[in-house]
């Protein structure tokens, strides 16, 4: 269990680093616990870490933006969300995959994971702070 007390004066885009750093969460659990503090989803987003596993899915990331953009758009609308929150990653990050911004085949890291859950977040605070 997190406790998100100990967090609670973290700005929103490092308390989910830290959730990645010191509490177990992958980068789609930090972000998603960072952004809705619901421990169902947080295990529900566990599978999302790591480009889904294999480094060749989306940024877990990314994942964990879009899915907290569901919880706050209740489902409605929710794509317009994503892609907005996808557009505003990939400027930040420079890729949405988790191979391209590993640099797997290139050798060369775009963005590291720590960056990447601080972009991830960031991304849905611009979509809904507009």
């Amino acid at each position: 269990m997190i406790d998100f007390e100990s967090l609670k004066d973290l700005p929103l885009d490092e308390k989910a680093v830290e959730l990645r750093r010191s509490h177990g969460c992958n980068c789609c659990q930090a972000v998603t616990a960072a952004l809705t503090e619901d421990p169902l989803l947080i295990q529900a987003s566990g599978g999302f870490g790591g480009g889904m596993g294999n480094r060749q899915g989306t940024c877990g990331a990314l994942a964990g933006a879009v899915i907290a953009a569901g919880i706050k758009t209740e489902g409605k609308g929710t794509p317009r969300y994503a892609a907005q929150i996808q557009e505003n990653f990939r400027s930040r990050s420079g890729a949405l995959y988790c191979y391209e911004l590993k640099g797997v085949n290139t050798g060369k890291v775009l963005c590291p994971c720590e960056d990447c859950v601080r972009n991830a977040v960031r991304a849905y605070l611009d979509v809904f702070r507009r």
